[in-house]
């Protein structure tokens, strides 16, 4: 029997409805749901009637397309499965099972790496001869999973051989951690699939524990000449029966997990579970509650992110935290995206205010990576952390995090010509307090004093050679604060005078400025940026709470000094 298109999507909605208990269908209801998807199919409105959404029921009720579907009415107006696990995907395809069995011959070929399956190509070939003589210009009715440019593959017969054959290899590797690859002895155990992806289970030595190995980075591969150590104490068919994935702590007992799943991801969770340990623990108006028994691994949280909004952990605490934070940082990363509006408006605003400000330049976790390598070299070389020069000298590494795209783009914008010309750390804090008075930042830190003209006021401190330079290079140099902790008034933020930045001012006039002017507390969060001209006035009053206000000073121009005079911390970008 010919069934067309919009037929086909009315069953499917029906039924798809149908297969969701948590609401109650009525026959309105179904009209507007099959409504909605020919809407979403064909582009435009169709007018969906009362009686051809009735004969659709008749017709899935039947025999006529081998469905039978179960379709019961009660409390006289609401419709449903009287099966629960009722599909008519479940119900065999009336008369195309030639086709099926093509369907078959092309799950077997995923199969390909392994040599063994090379022995069926004869009958295979045979087979879809023998269907497609019977049936022609058939398409496919099923699409399997696969990525056939997976890497590793070439390997799974190889390794299903030696595996078999109880044979050492020699493997090289290199993981995605690592900066380069290494070759060792490796003993392999079993092979594992996991969401489209091979890996071998065994061990390096007998002292080590078993560890899995992706194919897809494993390099080179050779039968070794050490003899295979076996490991009478695996069992491949309970080795994983803790865990979802491949990641295996074998001597680590299963958590009870909770997880309340909403109503709309709840029929999903239920006809397909995260592990045969699922359990449904109860269910409310809202969603179900589940219950597991697993271990915590990396292939977990995967899982549960991957329903997003639909599902929150309730325990254990340790992977509810994780999950939350995971889901900050996806958030976060949304958040630190730039656009040329922003970039065009906050040079504009540097150049005519003195300053700007712009959040969310880096993310939460390149924040935590930018205190943790600060912290670990103040504590390591004892310095002052409250100010501490030539930063980027002393750390080099902070420039792989601080140099990000956003920041690259953010300085391009204001001068595509700049470099860096000073890095300093600030650590304002209960134990390190200071009130800055309002100033100007004149100086600049040169290699080594020679006397050049319009250069004065020379200084030497503890090494560090300042001088005041002319007034072009002050104008053309800006900073960039990059702020690592949430700063606001009670924690010692900058205030700035907008618009004072114009000229280089003597002590009268900044008094007189400073006094009559109100001046812009400049609160940023951490991850954010402050832009601000040298010249602009400036001040910072103590700390009044128990918080930290740690800042990246960084300096740029674009104006080589003259005569040899060279900045002491110049560094391209």
């Amino acid at each position: 029997m010919a069934v067309n298109k919009n037929a086909l999507i009315r069953y499917k909605t029906i039924d798809k409805c149908l297969q969701n208990n948590f609401k109650q269908w009525t026959l309105n209801d179904l009209i507007e749901a099959v409504s909605d998807a020919l809407y979403d199919y064909e582009g435009k409105d169709i007018d969906v009637s009362k009686r051809t959404v009735q004969l659709d029921l008749q017709m899935m009720r039947s025999d006529k397309l081998g469905y039978n579907a179960p379709i019961v009415v009660y409390n006289r107006k609401f419709y449903k499965y009287d099966a629960d696990d009722y599909s008519i995907t479940n119900s065999p395809i009336s008369n195309q099972d030639l086709t099926k069995l093509s369907e078959a011959v092309s799950f077997l070929k995923q199969f390909q790496g392994f040599s063994h399956f090379d022995e069926l190509s004869s009958m295979v070939q045979k087979l879809e001869n023998h269907v497609y003589t019977q049936k022609t210009n058939e398409k496919s009715l099923i699409d399997f999973e696969k990525n056939e440019n997976l890497k590793g593959l070439k390997y799974l017969d190889k390794l299903y051989q030696y595996i078999l054959k109880k044979a050492a290899i020699d493997i090289t590797y290199q993981s995605f951690k690592a900066r380069q690859e290494s070759t060792f002895t490796f003993h392999p155990y079993l092979l594992k699939e996991f969401r489209n992806r091979w890996f071998i289970i065994g061990k390096r030595n007998k002292n080590e524990g078993l560890m899995n190995l992706a194919l897809d980075r494993i390099i080179a591969l050779n039968k070794s000449e050490n003899s295979f150590l076996p490991d009478v104490t695996f069992d491949s068919e309970t080795y994983y029966k803790d865990v979802i994935g491949v990641s295996v702590s074998p001597h680590l007992e299963p958590d009870p997990v909770l997880l309340y799943v909403n109503h709309k991801h709840a029929p999903y969770v239920l006809t397909k579970p995260f592990h045969h340990s699922q359990r449904e623990v109860s269910r409310d108006n809202y969603g179900v509650t589940i219950a597991l028994d697993v271990q915590l691994n990396f292939e977990l949280e995967k899982e549960i992110l991957g329903l997003g909004e639909g599902v929150k952990v309730i325990a254990p605490e340790r992977l509810k935290r994780n999950i939350k934070e995971r889901l900050y940082d996806a958030v976060d990363a949304y958040e630190t995206e730039i656009n040329d509006k922003n970039l065009q408006t906050i040079a504009k605003r540097l150049e005519h205010k003195g300053f700007g400000i712009l959040n969310h330049i880096y993310t939460k976790r390149d924040i935590r990576k930018l205190k943790t390598n600060l912290d670990s070299y103040i504590k390591e070389h004892n310095e002052q952390a409250f100010g501490m020069r030539e930063v980027l000298k002393k750390i080099p590494k902070l420039k792989d995090t601080l140099f990000n795209k956003n920041f690259k783009k953010l300085i391009k914008s204001i001068d595509k010509d700049v470099f860096l010309t000073k890095a300093i750390y600030f650590d304002k804090s209960p134990k390190d307090n200071w009130y800055v008075t309002w100033h100007q930042d004149v100086p600049i830190n040169v290699l080594e004093k020679i006397e050049v003209d319009g250069f004065k006021s020379w200084t030497n401190k503890k090494g560090v050679i300042s001088v005041c330079p002319p007034e072009n290079i002050s104008k053309n140099t800006f900073s960039i604060r990059i702020h690592l902790d949430d700063t606001t008034n009670k924690n010692g933020a900058l205030k700035v005078i907008p618009g004072s930045h114009n000229k280089r001012l003597n002590d009268e006039e900044i008094k007189l400025i400073s006094n009559n002017s109100i001046p812009f507390i400049s609160e940023i969060a951490a991850g954010g940026v402050q832009l601000i001209k040298p010249l602009l006035l400036h001040a910072s009053s103590p700390t009044i709470v128990q918080k930290r206000r740690r800042v990246l000073h960084l300096e740029f121009s674009s104006i080589k000094l003259p005569n040899g005079l060279q900045y002491a911390e110049h560094q391209t970008l």
